[in-house]
């Protein structure tokens, strides 16, 4: 586990256990989930990716979510990629520095919505 993602379980347990994913590739360099994201709440994917590293994205959800690529430097965070109220959505990201990477949906409606997401180093 990366030491911001521990960092993140241990700060938070009750949010972090229920909305944090930690990325675990397979053996073909994939990562894919289907996950629920519920009313009101978040959900990310995060992991550990080197510099020079890209990795393609690509998520479709049931209803309308808020979307983001970030990762943190210092208090602040950098956002390679934001979208919002999007239903689906696919890119690349170029690795380039060594960080903690986050794919994170928010999902700011009244009912729980169902997200379908893979990343592919």
């Amino acid at each position: 586990m990366s030491l911001i993602v521990l960092a993140m379980v241990l700060a938070r347990p009750s949010l972090a256990s229920q909305h944090v994913v930690e990325i675990a590739w397979d053996d073909s360099g994939a990562f894919a989930r289907g996950l629920s994201v519920p009313a009101g709440k978040f959900v990310e994917v995060c992991g550990g990716l080197k510099a020079g590293e890209s990795v393609r994205w690509r998520f479709s959800a049931a209803a309308p979510l808020d979307f983001n690529v970030h990762f943190h430097v210092g208090k602040s965070a950098e956002f390679p990629a934001k979208l919002t109220q999007a239903t689906a959505s696919d890119g690349v990201l170029q690795v380039g520095v060594q960080e903690t990477y986050c794919w994170m949906w928010t999902n700011k409606s009244a009912d729980a919505v169902r997200l379908d997401m893979r990343l592919q180093r």
